[in-house]
């Protein structure tokens, strides 16, 4: 198939970073700026749109035609603006994106970080002169007398820069192709970009956003705020009562307790030392009452809301590189607050603040900042004649490990009653089936130590799940790990065969098998594990360190830098247990989009779509969800699902 490697530099007064690409690309003022383009291995041609240079009619014809296949890094930032600013539709089926290539084998997720870790030659890499450039002609300026009062800069302002942009522009081409050509040696399954297409249907349609909900929190929170501040300044006689330092010093001046820090960790300890001030326990609930964001993400749907009121662009495809699972953006659907209360005072709440009413908010709610967390799900909403299914995996990662371990008293659950918590209680403590009940002290240890301790966690990983605040005393801690592990035998060694595979794969470079088709191989510069799908997971250069633990290249979370990685056997199982989860998900997508019911956007492992009123039934799109997957025999899988007139939990 012919190819056309496109990079578009582009204008609008919209933050991309804010407000993702199609609020971006729908404001007034968008443009498109320059069009570099290359036709297979040909030469590559820059179009000055902006000093009115036309697109060649070969271009312009190719960019419908579905004979021809159009790539870009980060495709669907150039597909979304030229759609918009050429006024014609451009299908995702028609576009390649080499950015989701890169990601796919554990790259990089940036054109310039990819091009520097696969050692591209230096002309062939992205300009690190960019940015700057971006920074003056695409974002809008300050306006100066030095630049006549101008809030943007036009390539006359700048000839030279103007010329410097055009060349940007051009090796962006250049690093785009090359980048291509040297991954396209790396396979992945033909599936992967038929989800990608799925993706981008999703993202293009968007879902439905209360705008009149979602301004008259803001308005209600900042109320709410101003008085706590003013109470904070009435008791404390401070400035600035939300300075930690200044804050720190009056609580120790007023209770006579020295504090060692105000952070989220400490204030536990914090209250419990001053317990007996009333004055510094009343401070610390205004200061917790400031310290809720429950507004940032009604914000942040009224600036990523399109002219037609639906946010689009919330996940980003294979955004977590070591397994393939989607990205929350802009909205950051992936933490979004649970609503507790039950549907009659959701419901009331909900119409409170949309008519602004804060006097009967406050008279009928007690937490009126906690109550907008709550009420924050229930701001996406379909559009007129249809109402949302949501459909969920139940406790997927849980039966996705015991499958591929072949943990049996695991599989019998899944296969019957599906009580997780009670049943791994019992089994942890040797306690008859049945016989542990919700609310049992029980079933709590049980609860903990599945959410810890599935991935080779050990006693801090119960303390950051939050053990001891359940409750649990420390010296319970170490001999509950020692009961979940003897209790899943197969679990335990699943962790240790799969290290043992890994390090036997890296030192021979010979592939080793595991179960369920699973496959470890080496080729080239990476490990590749393949899936049960039959996709595959890659590690870039791992190696095994003088001390011999495991480590490869990679995407540092904490810095968003590119450094090297230490690894080991559950952490490797926890890697396949959510990439196969996301794989389910995935078969349960194409399913749903099959049969005709659009997926507006997707949560972990839930889906939510737009259905007409009076079409189909939560059951149908439960059922569809949690049918048997081909390469999954024996994985007991079960959706739930229910019907809702705007987004909340069950």
């Amino acid at each position: 198939m012919k190819t056309l490697a496109i990079d578009i530099e582009t204008y609008s007064s919209v933050s991309i970073q804010k407000c993702g690409v199609y609020a971006y690309s729908a404001s007034p003022d968008f443009k498109v700026l320059l069009f570099g383009y290359a036709w297979d291995d040909g030469p590559i041609k820059v179009i000055d749109l902006a000093q009115g240079q036309k697109l060649p009619q070969d271009v312009l014809d190719a960019l419908c035609d579905p004979r021809i296949l159009k790539t870009a890094f980060n495709a669907s930032f150039e597909r979304t603006c030229l759609a918009a600013f050429l006024g014609l539709p451009m299908p995702a089926e028609q576009w390649s994106c080499t950015a989701v290539m890169a990601r796919e084998l554990g790259l990089p997720g940036s054109l310039e970080m990819v091009g520097e870790v696969i050692g591209l030659p230096e002309d062939k890499q992205k300009s690190k002169t960019g940015k700057a450039l971006i920074r003056y002609f695409s974002i809008p300026c300050k306006a100066t007398k030095v630049n006549g009062g101008r809030t943007r800069n036009l390539p006359q302002h700048d000839p030279e820069r103007w010329a410097l942009y055009v060349e940007y522009n051009r090796q962006d081409v250049e690093a785009e192709r090359a980048i291509r050509k040297r991954l396209q040696k790396f396979s992945v399954i033909p599936s992967e970009q038929d989800l990608w297409i799925i993706d981008q249907h999703i993202n293009d349609r968007g879902v439905g956003c209360d705008a009149v909900l979602a301004a008259h929190a803001v308005e209600i929170d900042q109320v709410v705020k101003a008085r706590l501040l003013d109470a904070a300044k009435d008791l404390t006689g401070l400035e600035n009562p939300k300075s930690a330092t200044q804050l720190k010093s009056w609580i120790e001046e007023t209770s006579g307790v020295a504090i060692d820090s105000l952070n989220k960790k400490a204030m536990g300890d914090v209250r419990a030392s001053t317990a007996s001030c009333d004055e510094v326990q009343e401070m610390l609930d205004i200061r917790q009452g400031l310290a809720k964001t429950s507004t940032e993400k009604y914000n942040a749907m009224l600036r990523t809301a399109c002219p037609d009121g639906r946010i689009r662009g919330l996940t980003q495809f294979c955004g977590a590189a070591r397994t393939g699972r989607w990205a929350g953006r802009l909205v950051q659907m992936q933490n979004l607050p649970q609503n507790k209360m039950p549907d009659k005072e959701l419901d009331c709440a909900r119409q409170l603040v949309r008519s602004g009413d804060l006097e009967t908010l406050e008279l009928l709610f007690d937490d009126t900042a906690g109550t907008l967390s709550q009420l924050i799900r229930t701001a996406f909403i379909p559009k007129p004649g249809c109402r949302f299914i949501v459909a969920d995996f139940s406790a997927i990662e849980a039966r996705v490990i015991a499958w591929l371990s072949g943990e049996a008293w695991r599989l019998d659950v899944f296969n019957t009653h599906g009580k997780i918590y009670e049943a791994s209680a019992e089994q942890m403590f040797h306690l008859p089936p049945g016989s542990v009940k919700k609310g049992d002290p029980m079933r709590q240890k049980g609860k903990i130590a599945e959410l810890a301790l599935g991935y080779g966690g050990s006693v801090g990983a119960l303390k950051s799940m939050g053990a001891l605040e359940m409750g649990l005393h420390e010296k319970e801690l170490k001999p509950l790990v020692n009961s979940w592990r003897a209790a899943n035998p197969a679990i335990t060694k699943f962790w240790w065969d799969t290290d043992a595979a890994v390090r036997r794969c890296i030192t021979t470079r010979a592939p080793v098998d595991l179960p369920h088709g699973m496959r470890l191989r080496k080729q080239g510069p990476l490990l590749r594990l393949r899936l049960p799908n039959g996709r595959e997971l890659s590690y870039v250069k791992p190696r095994l360190d003088e001390d011999d633990n495991i480590t490869y290249e990679g995407t540092i979370q904490s810095s968003g830098g590119w450094g090297r990685i230490e690894s080991y056997g559950p952490k490797f199982v926890e890697n396949i247990v959510q990439a196969t989860a996301r794989d389910c998900l995935a078969e349960a997508m194409f399913r749903l989009e099959k049969a005709g019911f659009p997926i507006v956007f997707h949560v972990h492992d839930e889906v939510i779509c737009e259905v007409p009123n009076g079409v189909s039934s939560a059951k149908e799109l439960g059922d569809l969800m949690g049918e048997a997957i081909p390469w999954a025999a024996g994985l007991p899988l079960r959706a739930d699902a229910y019907e809702c007139e705007y987004y909340r939990k069950d």
